[in-house]
């Protein structure tokens, strides 16, 4: 008996990666011949493309009209939307499928962000995905993240100077926000009391800021934001020897390749449910804590409401290098 599973997450980085283990129990668990689909933002297509347990992915530049009539052809019999926005509604209502929602906590994080009333479970958003589709049996197989990197995207550190080929560690200094990244400055303060050797990962955004880090500590990192694809940073990732992160789609990445991690958190905090999921015992949270203005949003904004950045201007140095 064939069983179709259409999964949604048009976004991010992060989130995407995230649903890997909902991904994993879904084709494992259910009975018979089961094809799992993805449908997201035609953007993030390259997180998933790799992935033995899904069998079709599809995408959208824009509207979920783009791809709705191909959705339907393919008759699902489940439909699991771990988004739960505006899009997704649309694709559930078009689709004749018993439908299963993540609950987004959205008045829960409300009341953290703006009272610092704190109703939030103490469940990581790992399990509140397979949580969602309980009904269908399917349990956590607790064995974490997964990430799949085309061979072709492999890279291989031969490429890197001489002194990044023999261990590195793996500074993202990305973050789609300006407050949940660490001020330049601080950043090349903390590359300076490391001794391994650093490589600077990010995307195309984080250029311009990483040619400040790098024209400040000279050979000591290598700059390595906008020059590979991201599968490829996630090949560097892979390969680091510990992962220094701000709250950034490549800490999901590094929590899914089991790397020691020191997660950097400024306006958000990981009782959101998004610290690194089943990080190693070496891995450590860094943040600033009773701060009475933090967490001041879910996602982020361009500056400190507050103008003063405490929440990542009094971070630790120290307790980041240790």
């Amino acid at each position: 008996m064939k069983v179709k599973v259409l999964i949604i997450r048009f976004s991010s980085i992060g989130d995407i990666v995230l649903t890997s283990p909902a991904i994993r129990c879904l084709k494992q668990q259910l009975d018979g011949d089961v094809e799992i689909h993805f449908l997201t933002k035609k953007a993030f297509k390259s997180t998933l493309i790799a992935n033995p347990h899904l069998s079709k992915i599809h995408t959208i530049e824009n509207k979920v009209s783009e791809v709705i009539d191909i959705l339907k052809s393919e008759n699902f019999d489940y439909v699991v939307d771990l988004h739960n926005n505006i899009r997704s509604r649309q694709v559930k209502k078009r689709l004749d499928s018993l439908a299963f929602t993540v609950d987004k906590l959205s008045w829960e994080k409300w009341l953290l962000t703006t009272f610092k009333i704190d109703k939030l479970p103490k469940v990581h958003i790992v399990d509140r995905y397979i949580e969602t589709f309980a009904a269908l049996n399917i349990n956590n197989d607790n064995k974490g993240l997964e990430y799949f990197i085309p061979e072709v995207d492999e890279i291989d550190l031969s490429e890197l100077p001489a002194n990044f080929q023999n261990g590195y560690i793996g500074f993202v200094i990305g973050g789609t926000y300006a407050t949940k990244r660490l001020p330049t400055e601080k950043i090349i303060s903390i590359c300076r009391k490391i001794e391994t050797p650093i490589v600077l990962l990010g995307g195309p955004d984080d250029q311009s800021v990483a040619k400040v880090i790098s024209n400040k500590l000279n050979d000591k990192v290598y700059n390595a934001c906008g020059k590979y694809t991201l599968n490829q940073s996630a090949s560097l990732v892979k390969q680091a020897n510990k992962i220094i992160t701000h709250d950034t789609g490549l800490m999901h990445v590094a929590a899914a390749f089991k790397k020691d991690i020191v997660s950097i958190w400024g306006n958000t905090v990981p009782e959101f449910g998004m610290a690194p999921y089943l990080s190693t015992p070496n891995s450590r949270v860094v943040e600033v804590n009773d701060l009475r203005c933090r967490p001041c949003s879910k996602l982020g904004y361009g500056k400190c409401p507050k103008k003063h950045f405490n929440c990542m201007n009094m971070i630790d140095e120290i307790e980041v290098v240790s």
